[in-house]
């Protein structure tokens, strides 16, 4: 039975991996965090685990199993998110699927001009206002990296153009401890204060980790803080491995365990998001990440539910550089499979080019896709009103079912995406002849032009512009 936004419907799942499958998996993991041994680069990780069970070597820290399955047991099943209204907006369990953008891009495929260039902070304003119009992205992330403010604090002026531009759930991503805490204050001025933002959170951190062997000091100290605030956190531990796609997996999961660990020995029931990608082959001809290879799709997620733990996955993006074939089949096979598998939380929606390059077209088109997918993967109503017998009955073998009164109350019904064509040719021509990223573009350029998101109070903005004024401050900018 699929969820999506925890809407049941009855169609099958599909996992690539089998629960044997999993369970060597685990041990697998668990004999590399026992006797080979995750390098932890920070002090008080270190002697948290320590005090926890733990043996350390130096900066090697060696976790025996029970601490993991003590972890496991106590770590939550699932995730609330809220917007910033305070309704509940993303609950992140078992096989619901929301979906929303990626961050940090450094170019933009310029949707007014088609050609690719460097991304400014207006391109994150315009991608926050793109997210929160189209109703099947459920949060947004910050899309581009902007190259006209100081590289050392442009996450900080992400994070305000985010909380000004959007309603909607925010993932963030910071490239230093300093950077989470200082979004995290941002989140508590709009939420009315610390306890507010942690009782209804509508902001949580991507942390990004080393591999799943390598736990840097930023990754460890942002997971401590997350954890003795009672924030949800994304603990991604992604990179160097195995070159096989099991072998992978496992040494990811290594590195999972270990922050589900540490999260749980900080704060009992701290909530954790885990990856629900990777473990596929770095690849070998070009030696860049790679969005479109085949070998790692499925087994992250496997092993996510496997634990029963809350997941971040990844679809909706190419390694395109143009709207062309390539991008429409690889971002649709991505949702489809994310969504079948279940991943919860899935992000990187409009990217491109091994995630440098960002299109908010693209983000159009896989909107129209996700209305596609939850339109195909949806139960079927087999009532008296869905079966409508008594219309057969009425209307028998060779009756006018179209102007019947049972087509009038379901002519609605059906899955008409925006984007999607499919007029006959003639009518196609009259309309300009366009293809799907023409229409795309005019959909983007459609809710720039008309979208309103409400602002935040005066003062609030205010407040939250002082923090990111203070910083550029600190660093003289």
């Amino acid at each position: 039975m699929i969820e999506t936004n925890g809407r049941k419907q009855t169609s099958a799942h599909y996992s690539r991996l089998g629960g044997q499958e999993c369970e060597k998996l685990h041990r697998a993991s668990i004999e590399m965090l026992e006797h080979v041994g995750v390098e932890v680069h920070d002090e008080v990780a270190r002697n948290l685990l320590v005090k926890g069970g733990a043996k350390a070597d130096g900066i090697v820290v060696r976790l025996p199993e029970y601490m993991v399955l003590k972890a496991l047991a106590v770590a939550p099943k699932n995730v609330t998110l809220f917007d910033q209204k305070g309704e509940i907006a993303i609950r992140a369990q078992g096989y619901n699927s929301y979906y929303g953008g990626g961050s940090d891009c450094l170019n933009v495929l310029d949707h007014r001009t088609g050609a690719r260039r460097l991304a400014v902070l207006q391109d994150v304003v315009e991608a926050q206002t793109v997210q929160d119009a189209l109703p099947e992205f459920s949060f947004v992330m910050s899309a581009f990296l902007p190259s006209d403010v100081d590289p050392i604090i442009y996450d900080r002026y992400q994070m305000e153009v985010m909380l000004n531009h959007t309603t909607k759930p925010i993932v963030f991503v910071s490239p230093d401890f300093e950077g989470c805490v200082l979004a995290v204050e941002m989140a508590e001025i709009v939420a009315g204060g610390a306890e507010a933002f942690q009782r209804r959170p509508f902001a949580t951190c991507y942390i990004n980790v080393t591999d799943g062997l390598i736990a840097n000091q930023e990754a460890l100290q942002k997971c401590m803080y997350l954890a003795e605030k009672g924030l949800p956190q994304l603990y991604i531990p992604l990179g160097n491995g195995p070159h096989s796609a099991g072998g992978n997996t496992a040494f990811a999961y290594a590195g999972v365990l270990l922050g589900v660990v540490l999260a749980q020995l900080v704060r009992e029931g701290s909530p954790v998001v885990v990856p629900g990608w990777g473990g596929g082959l770095i690849n070998v001809k070009t030696m860049a990440g790679s969005y479109g290879m085949a070998d790692g799709q499925g087994l992250a997620l496997a092993m996510a539910h496997y634990y029963e733990l809350p997941t971040f996955g990844m679809a909706g993006c190419t390694d395109a550089k143009v709207l062309d074939a390539q991008a429409g089949a690889e971002i649709a096979l991505s949702l489809v499979l994310q969504t079948l598998e279940g991943a919860n939380i899935i992000h990187d929606l409009g990217f491109m080019d091994s995630g440098m390059q960002g299109s908010l077209a693209l983000m159009a088109i896989c909107n129209d896709w996700i209305e596609w997918i939850r339109h195909a993967t949806a139960g079927v109503d087999v009532s008296p009103e869905g079966l409508a017998l008594d219309v057969v009955h009425e209307v028998g073998p060779s009756g006018d079912y179209l102007s019947h009164r049972h087509t009038l109350a379901h002519c609605r019904d059906g899955c008409y995406p925006k984007l999607v064509d499919m007029h006959t040719y003639p009518r196609w021509v009259e309309q300009g002849e366009l293809d799907m990223a023409q229409r795309a573009a005019r959909r983007v350029d459609q809710i720039l032009e008309e979208h309103q998101v409400e602002p935040l109070p005066p003062d609030i903005q205010r407040d939250v512009h002082a923090v990111v004024e203070r910083e550029a401050h600190r660093v003289g900018a």
